[in-house]
């Protein structure tokens, strides 16, 4: 494997998708660097969800997608799932399994067909589950915790993985606004020890904390670049129809909604 393919995590080629007989995504490309944190953002409908679940190979698409330079198709599926983690949009388990239960189905890529759990599996639950603060409630199962704490605790699933690439659907749903900010943090941290990470945020304001932003409108990449550039900023600007300025506050770039 070459040094530019080790470099970048996910890349696709003139895909097209749809949802059922919709077609939703046009031949689009997009290259997405390694050790990265990079957040999808658009407009309803832009295709943000459906090229997501595209590069997690949850969605059969034309064209080709790579992951860590190696075709998505030619990964065995136990070997794909330790390397890419997925958090979808309102995703759930069962409802009577335990918060602790639900972060170890996280570890099943890692374990031989019906194998106990090893010390590293509970040890890496137990670290997603404080990197989430899930910890304190992790006996209680999933039909007894606010939605917040579900999302909290899915994201723990996602992280016990310890996947190199991570992909995140609206991962901020039902977060209150500290937890957002643990949310960042924790991307942060993930992004510092070498971990790649694509999100898909309606929150535009978390969305520029990102190393890089990629605006989509009607199933195509309208810009892709450093959410720090001005190009970026006006991009985002005019897929939303200049309905939200991109401002400087506080050392940080916020959107503001427009009268």
């Amino acid at each position: 494997m070459t040094a530019a393919a080790i470099s970048t995590a996910l890349q696709a080629v003139s895909v097209r998708a749809g949802l059922g007989d919709q077609p939703v995504l046009d031949g689009l490309s997009l290259t997405l660097a390694a050790g990265r944190w990079t957040s999808i953002v658009g407009p309803n409908g832009a295709g943000k969800s459906t090229l997501l679940r595209v590069l997690a190979g949850l969605l059969r698409a034309e064209g080709r997608v790579e992951l860590l330079g190696r075709p998505l198709a030619d990964w065995p599926r136990r070997e794909r799932a330790r390397k890419l983690s997925w958090l979808g949009q309102n995703e759930g388990a069962a409802e009577d399994l335990t918060a602790y239960d639900v972060a170890m189905l996280g570890r099943l890529p890692h374990q031989a067909w019906m194998a106990p759990a090893s010390a590293a599996d509970h040890a890496a639950v137990e670290q997603a589950l404080r990197a989430t603060q899930a910890w304190d409630w992790r006996e209680r199962p999933l039909g007894q915790l606010s939605g917040g704490e579900r999302q909290r605790v899915l994201l723990a699933r996602a992280l016990a993985v310890q996947a190199e690439v991570l992909l995140m659907d609206e991962p901020l749903a039902n977060l209150d606004p500290p937890h957002q900010a643990d949310w960042l943090a924790l991307v942060r941290g993930l992004v510092a020890v070498g971990k790649t990470v694509v999100s898909v945020l309606h929150e535009i304001s978390m969305a520029l904390h990102a190393d890089d932003l990629v605006v989509m409108q009607q199933g195509r990449i309208l810009h892709h670049g450093a959410c720090a550039e001005p190009r970026s900023h006006r991009a985002l600007e005019q897929v939303f129809e200049h309905r939200i300025a991109i401002h400087a506050l506080a050392g940080q770039w916020v959107a503001l909604p427009m009268p």
